[in-house]
């Protein structure tokens, strides 16, 4: 089999390989996705979605699917933890869909992941293999070779590292060890809607913010589901304690916020965290006939919500470059990433920038609550860049 008849593999089968499968295909590549897991699935709950992401999906042919389970919601709410005041807010209606196009969307992961997968299966020239966990990798001239844990082979024209945050294709490619763990600690909680007894902000995306905490609510699948999210910046991982990050740091750390606040908490899941990591961006993801997409490239804090997006829009940039070198991979991953890596660079360090600024205490609390009152909540000119069509 020649090389230009071999398919592209893709490690990863989450949302930004799924995404990447789709539009490689289209582009006219038949393409093998390779899921490590026994089904393809979201670990989580909800995810919000902004309009750069909605092009994406709009594209693809699935944003009809995706909305058909979303929430498209009215505002974008900051609040102080402490004392239950809002501070600013973003309206997300009229205003905002004629500047950028799409409004603002939230959704279950899994709902995200479903629509993708099933327009996947409708699609010639997509192969989704589950089971099928990528061991190790080799290159030669014209192909690249991938060893399956079940002791399989396979051939491809090029190789794409979907492979999210601990990714097996990168740690060979760069050896670069472990993602960078920010000491932030996040657990997730989704309940009926109807178990939710202050709604004030029911359609909204709503953000408390305390010092060392913050609180994330939303919903989710048509309205039906409230999407919560509790992270914690651990004190006790900072003092080098062995067991940080438990539950009773949770209550210790929100102890202080506002009684409605705490009340929160009991949506939350005890039973599972994250651990939240990121890396410092790097201009390369390439090597020969092997590249990076999404967390694998750039992993970063959750505190833009725009990891997926991000994994989006490598996917159909990854597809064009890929479209306009079909038989030079190695000259496609170059444009790819030339493309992407100074606006996902850009997100990793806002993120932490914002990660910072939500969790302030003291004086440089009463700082960011002061300057963030006086915005005008039609105004969305910090986020032009990253939502606006480029």
């Amino acid at each position: 089999m020649t090389s230009s008849l071999l398919p592209i593999l893709i490690a990863g089968g989450g949302i930004g390989g799924l995404a990447a499968a789709l539009a490689i295909a289209r582009a006219g590549m038949p393409v093998v996705v390779l899921e490590q897991a026994p089904a393809f699935a979201e670990i989580g709950g909800g995810i919000q979605l902004a309009p750069n992401a909605l092009r994406v999906l709009n594209r693809l042919g699935v944003l009809e699917a995706v909305t058909a389970k979303a929430v498209f919601v009215d505002q974008a709410v900051m609040i102080d933890a402490l004392t239950g005041t809002e501070i600013t807010r973003i309206e997300l209606g009229e205003q905002f869909v004629a500047r950028y196009g799409h409004r603002y969307l939230v959704v279950h992961r899994q709902d995200l992941l479903e629509a993708l997968l099933a327009e996947c299966r409708n699609t010639y020239g997509i192969d989704l293999r589950v089971n099928a966990r990528i061991e190790s990798f080799g290159q030669r001239d014209d192909r690249v070779s991938v060893k399956c844990r079940d002791g399989k082979l396979l051939e491809g024209h090029a190789l794409i590292g979907a492979d999210g945050l601990w990714s097996v294709v990168r740690a060979q490619m760069f050896a670069d060890g472990a993602p960078r763990f920010s000491g932030h600690i996040c657990y997730r909680g989704v309940v009926p809607m109807d178990q939710i007894p202050d709604r004030s902000y029911g359609n909204a995306m709503a953000l408390w913010v305390g010092p060392n905490v913050h609180l994330v609510q939303y919903p989710i699948r048509n309205g039906e589901l409230m999407n919560n999210v509790a992270v914690i910046v651990s004190q006790e991982y900072r003092r080098g304690e062995p067991n940080y990050g438990g539950w009773n740091e949770v209550e210790t750390l929100f102890a202080t916020v506002h009684p409605k606040v705490q009340a929160m908490l009991a949506f939350i899941d005890r039973g599972q965290r994250w651990l939240l990591h990121d890396r410092d961006p790097i201009p390369n993801w390439s090597i020969g006939r092997a590249t990076l997409l999404g967390d694998a490239a750039h992993p970063t804090l959750q505190n833009m919500a725009q990891g997926a997006c991000m994994a989006l829009e490598d996917a159909v940039e990854l597809a064009d470059q890929v479209a306009r070198h079909p038989n030079h991979p190695e000259s496609a991953f170059v444009a790819y990433q030339q493309a992407r890596y100074i606006r996902t660079a850009r997100v990793q360090l806002s993120a932490r920038f914002v990660a910072q600024m939500v969790h302030l205490g003291g004086g440089a609390r009463d700082v960011r609550n002061a300057v963030l009152s006086t915005r005008d909540p039609t105004s969305t000119f910090e986020l032009d860049w990253l939502y606006r069509q480029a």
